[in-house]
């Protein structure tokens, strides 16, 4: 079977062609893990790839909680997309924790 023209993102039951003893093989990027690409689904497919790029980390937000305990929170934007079974893109988000030490804190009656 081909690929020639046929290469299909993430796990796609329709992206395939017809293979050796009947049996079908896929074109597309799942394929690499099943075993199951056609014999020029690297040539064909791969080649064509685009792997997810992102860009820098923005700054981190204030604590949610301005006493006690609360959290931070920061993210980033997708700047290039995955395409063609590209890599996929990482974490977009991050969180962590924070102590949050208003100067009223405590002052409270």
């Amino acid at each position: 079977g081909s690929c020639r023209h046929r290469c299909c993102p993430g796990r796609n039951n329709a992206c395939w062609a017809p293979g050796t003893r009947r049996a079908r093989c896929y074109c597309d990027s799942y394929c690499q893990r099943t075993g199951d690409c056609c014999q020029d689904y690297p040539s064909s497919c791969r080649r064509a790839a685009v792997g997810c790029a992102v860009g820098p980390w923005g700054p981190w937000s204030g604590c949610s909680s301005p006493c006690g305990v609360g959290s931070r929170a920061r993210s980033r934007q997708v700047t290039v997309p995955p395409r063609h079974g590209g890599d996929p893109c990482p974490d977009l988000k991050q969180r962590r924790g924070c102590l949050g030490q208003h100067p009223t804190c405590g002052t409270a009656q």
